[in-house]
């Protein structure tokens, strides 16, 4: 646990007030004055005194008593009993008239109440997982005062690493979904309610119809307009609710995976009919709160479902869990096309339901130590969810440590899904204060300056975003310069305080992998110096258990293998560079513009497709590479990506063919691939080798599809993807 005496926190409330204001002492030059008093001696209220107690030992020196005795004292502080003026987890201190109590509107009021008493009158700010700023003080005086709070919206979660530490989650008033859902049935549940091992070979009628058959899987979707899946479904139900007492919400939600819905007539009739096709989804879940009146049923609107229906509504039990995931984050919701349409979206659900649950992102998945400068939008977004109705907020953010500048997003959303009236500036500037110490100003300086080289730059900002994107923006070489120097100042300013500087060295790691990121894009470097730059990222991760790059887990020690074997110049000379590339079957249009030179510019893709790849969905490759001149050959490779998440799977088999007049070709080797469900994200190479070399001028490659996408994937019965880029020939 980290600490910090930030004596520039000094609050009035800290030193002596004049008698007209002091109200209660807890504690006198270093010795105890009062108690800390029980209304109710329950678990929240003891949790609550226990953070009291222990923060004024902190501060002070002095331990307060907890009691559960009826009679008071002078200078007692009282936690429990229950108030009007604030709504479920809010709190109301009161301190008038020698007596100071903190009462709960219910939930974990009391304990809030604490914190907030905490932050206002005595300098105590809990940061990030284990670090917090307090003002030590031999004197702890209360003034009068008389505050009530409640929260803008009625569940708070963030998805960040700093939740692990128990305090700082009830510090920063955060709940988990698994606190509210039974049997932790929140998201993507359809596969548990209904597991498709179970019922897909037998009934494959309950699942979806998709491109002309039935497709079970554990992704597929449900064909909800069968009508025996809702007795099946209803009975797990309740069989769920029976094992978990105190529980009374689920989520009944679709699998994860896009367009994957039923097609089937039936179903077909009430998408055409509800515009959309939530209104099956809708309409299912509101037979389930028929069933079930005094549960809450918790659905997705997530992809094909994000637009509401035009006619059913959902029932009061219905909660509406609404994902703006296919936005882009450079500027608020309501200033981009994507934005627009979630904003759309949301406003048609908030005309017919007040019980919204936003799940909002905050991430870039593929590249997570990298920048996203995304905290300008963050109070807009925030109060655009309240006025549509949401009283419930997901943010998935900073999952892992070394995500950028992680611990402060996840401190600003926390603060601003309490309250978002508060002012986003002066948040992120307490926090740059308490974390960074006297780095601050460099920090806040470079936020700025990426910030505004990000809007300026037009570019957007993606939550499946690569630093290359970014290359000739926000990250251009002159910009990546002044950043740089203002990190040098940064640790310079905390060189003496190896917390401080550990927080600055972490927070610059996303510019560090973006130099690398850019540099393997780029030709003709300097090989020593991007060297020293991966050993100094590999260094700075280790030593500060920095391990997971994205949401797939791919970790820092591999990257950085794969980075020296891959991206680093080798001897290896490619006899096809440069090759003039001729397409019997061409890849995806969007991918054309960079093909003819990307599969021999010597340049490979990183783990973000949307770079230096080239892509064929549902369809077979066929391209020849005229090498200019016959040359001896007696080894080709192709390099192929593996990512699940993105729907890019390897393909059935690649072969290679071997021509020295361009007419006729001789077979020079197949590779076949075998069926991979890692999830983690792969650099896949074909290789084939000649016993006896042969001569060419012309190579031709042919890549089988792998068609659909199996039963076990996202995109069931959907084109599979597959990517290629470098074509080797030694």
């Amino acid at each position: 646990m980290t600490k910090i005496f930030n004596r520039l926190l000094l609050l009035a409330c800290l030193m002596a007030p004049t008698a007209a204001t002091a109200q209660v002492c807890l504690v006198s030059k270093g010795k105890p004055q009062g108690r800390i008093v029980l209304a109710e001696d329950n678990d929240v209220n003891r949790k609550a005194a226990k953070m009291l107690q222990r923060f004024v030992r902190e501060t002070s020196g002095a331990e307060l008593d907890i009691t559960a005795t009826a009679k008071r004292a002078k200078n007692d502080v009282v936690i429990g009993g229950k108030t009007t003026e604030a709504t479920d987890d809010g709190y109301v201190i009161d301190c008038t008239r020698g007596a100071l109590t903190i009462k709960s509107a219910g939930g974990k009021g009391a304990i809030y109440g604490v914190s907030a008493l905490l932050e206002k009158c005595m300098g105590v700010d809990y940061l990030a997982k284990d670090f917090y700023t307090l003002t030590p003080s031999a004197d702890i005086r209360i003034p009068e005062m008389h505050v009530a709070e409640s929260p803008a919206f009625r569940f708070r979660q963030t998805f960040s690493y700093s939740n692990n530490d128990s305090t700082y989650r009830d510090w920063m008033r955060l709940q988990d979904h698994s606190e509210l859902f039974a049997n932790n049935m929140w998201v993507h549940t359809f596969d548990r309610l209904m597991p498709s091992k179970v019922y897909g070979k037998a009934h494959p009628e309950y699942y979806s119809f998709i491109s002309g058959e039935r497709r079970p899987g554990n992704h597929s979707q449900w064909c909800l307009t069968n009508p025996d899946i809702f007795e099946i479904v209803a009975s797990r139900i309740d069989s769920i609710f029976k094992a978990n007492p105190g529980r009374n919400t689920i989520s009944v939600s679709q699998n994860d995976g896009n367009d994957t819905y039923c097609q089937c007539p039936e179903c077909k009739k009430v998408n055409e009919y509800e515009g959309s096709p939530s209104g099956c989804y809708i309409r299912f879940l509101n037979k389930l709160a028929e069933r079930f009146p005094d549960k809450q049923f918790s659905t997705l609107a997530y992809l094909f479902t994000m637009h509401p229906p035009k006619h059913v509504k959902p029932l009061p039990n219905v909660n509406i869990m609404l994902c703006d995931i296919d936005c882009k984050r450079e500027v608020p919701l309501t200033d981009n096309e994507s934005g627009r349409d979630f904003v759309k979206a949301m406003e048609g659900w908030a005309k017919i339901s007040n019980n919204i649950f936003v799940w909002d992102y905050g991430i870039n998945f593929d590249n997570m130590v990298a920048p996203f400068p995304n905290f300008h939008i963050l109070k807009k977004n925030i109060q655009l969810f309240k006025r549509n109705h949401a009283t419930m907020l997901f943010e998935q953010v900073n999952g892992s440590l070394g995500t950028d500048f992680s611990e402060m997003r996840a401190y600003m959303i926390g603060k601003l899904m309490w309250n978002p009236e508060l002012d986003a500036d002066s948040l992120m500037k307490t926090f740059m204060k308490g974390y960074y110490g006297p780095a601050a100003t460099y920090l806040y300086r470079y936020q700025q300056m990426l910030t505004g080289a990000l809007l300026s730059s037009g570019t957007p900002l993606w939550i499946y975003d690569s630093p290359i994107t970014h290359k000739n923006g926000m990250l251009n070489a002159n910009l990546r310069k002044a950043y740089n120097e203002l990190f040098d100042e940064a640790e310079k300013a905390v060189e003496a305080d190896s917390a401080l500087l550990a927080h600055v060295r972490i927070a610059r790691l996303p510019l560090r992998y973006s130099e690398l990121e850019i540099a393997r894009t780029e030709n003709g470097g300097d090989k020593a110096e991007v060297e020293n730059a991966l050993d100094m990222f590999q260094k700075t991760c280790a030593m500060y258990d920095v391990t997971t790059l994205n949401e797939r887990n791919n970790n820092v020690d591999d990257y950085c293998r794969l980075y020296r074997e891959r991206f680093l110049p080798s001897d290896v000379k490619n006899k096809a560079a440069g090759a003039k590339v001729t397409w019997n079957i061409p890849p995806q249009e969007k991918y054309q513009p960079i093909a003819d030179k990307a599969l021999t510019d010597g340049l490979y893709g990183g783990t973000t497709y949307v770079e230096s790849w080239v892509g064929w969905n549902g369809e077979d490759a066929d391209f020849v590479l005229d090498m200019g001149e016959t040359k001896t050959v007696r080894q080709v490779s192709t390099d192929f990506l593996h990512q699940l998440g993105a729907w890019i799977l390897l393909p059935k088999s690649v072969a290679y063919y071997a021509s020295e007049d361009g007419k006729t070709y001789s077979l020079m080797g197949t590779r076949e691939f075998a069926e991979d469900r890692d999830i983690s994200v792969k650099f896949v190479p074909a290789v084939v080798s000649l016993d006896k070399p042969v001569k060419a001028r012309y190579i031709r490659v042919v890549v089988k599809t792998l068609g659909l996408c199996p039963d076990w994937h996202y995109g069931v019965g959907y084109p599979a993807w597959f990517f290629l880029d470098e074509v080797v020939v030694e």
